[in-house]
């Protein structure tokens, strides 16, 4: 598939730290419980990590109690790439950004409660957290704001 945003891997590979580089361009996975982006409850946009695409709004976040931020749609439709997975020896669709082809985590249909009824597990690296500006306290603006 050709993306919008299309880079050489040395070019992906200066841009991001190695933890994203491992996760957004080679798809590992980070640990659970250890994502930055776990606790994140402020209202806001979650962008890819690796070009800045809106991939999910913070009022689909959800608790999953699975280690990852999870989600219950992407911001769009078009948003993101899905494909199968069949590495690790079973069945799996991937999530992808669809600006740019980086691997962002995978969807499940165990989203119970949702209004969708599906749960994209996200990495933390794969995401940028961007919050509302109505949300962002006086403290948190930048001088002369």
């Amino acid at each position: 598939m050709t993306y919008a945003v299309s880079k050489s891997e040395d070019q992906w590979r200066n841009e991001l730290s190695d933890e994203q580089y491992a996760v957004l361009r080679q798809a590992a996975t980070e640990r659970p419980w250890t994502g930055e982006l776990l606790d994140e409850s402020r209202a806001g946009v979650y962008t890819c990590a690796a070009c800045g695409a809106e991939l999910f709004k913070s009022g689909t976040k959800f608790d999953s109690g699975c280690g990852w931020p999870s989600f219950y749609e992407s911001v769009r439709p078009e948003a993101v790439e899905l494909l199968e997975d069949t590495s690790l020896g079973m069945v799996r669709t991937e999530v992808r950004c669809a600006n740019c082809g980086s691997h962002l985590g995978h969807v499940f249909p165990d989203g119970f409660g949702t209004p969708t009824g599906d749960r994209y597990c996200m990495n933390s690296l794969s995401l940028s957290f961007s919050p509302d500006e109505s949300t962002v306290s006086s403290d948190e603006q930048p001088a002369g704001a």
